[in-house]
């Protein structure tokens, strides 16, 4: 994966309404619901809003997807609290994973096509890492309840609790990129800080 690959792949995907705008009704009214209960602390947007340096991200996504509906309100709602005061900004585009096979392909996780995958980028869409499928959080509430499915069903209920400690998962993994794009001794040279 190279800056070239993804930027062509970036400028391919959608944005968040358009993103929900490609489901069903019941699959957007889904995301919808869940954004609804996503909720930034102000401790959380306090530090994304601290964050200087430029960042896109490619969200490999399934619009039908329990953990996309999930975790993606909360992926949107941080990338849209991210630089508020201090300038930077964080683009975000979705793609979804059966159209793009080819980029799913080059980030399956554990040998399967597993979504959300989001793809973090610096500016110039020089690759920093990626995560995704389920974050910590999330396989602890699984291994605590001996769930057999992999996938809960798009829609179903998220306790409040889940979904915060999800949010702080999330949150973290930004604050790790915004920190290694921020002491990037490339990006530091280039913007003379």
């Amino acid at each position: 994966m190279n800056a070239d690959y993804l930027k062509t792949k970036f400028d391919a995907g959608l944005n968040y309404p358009d993103y929900l705008k490609s489901g069903k009704p019941d699959q957007k009214e889904g995301w919808e619901r869940i954004g609804g209960q996503v909720e930034l602390t102000d401790a959380q947007r306090s530090m994304l809003a601290a964050c200087k340096r430029d960042m896109n991200l490619l969200v490999v996504s399934g619009i039908w997807c329990g953990d996309c509906v999930r975790q993606g309100p909360m992926i949107q709602a941080i990338a849209d609290a991210y630089g508020n005061e201090a300038g930077g900004t964080c683009s975000v585009r979705w793609l979804d994973r059966d159209e793009h096979m080819d980029l799913q392909e080059q980030v399956s996780i554990n040998g399967g096509n597993r979504v959300p995958v989001v793809i973090f980028a610096a500016e110039d869409f020089e690759p920093v890492g990626w995560a995704g499928d389920k974050l910590l959080s999330r396989y602890r509430v699984m291994a605590s309840q001996a769930l057999g499915a992999n996938c809960p069903l798009p829609g179903a209920p998220v306790p409040q609790d889940e979904l915060n400690a999800e949010l702080a998962d999330w949150v973290a993994e930004f604050e790790r990129v915004a920190l290694l794009l921020r002491l990037s001794g490339r990006l530091r040279q280039k913007h003379g800080d």
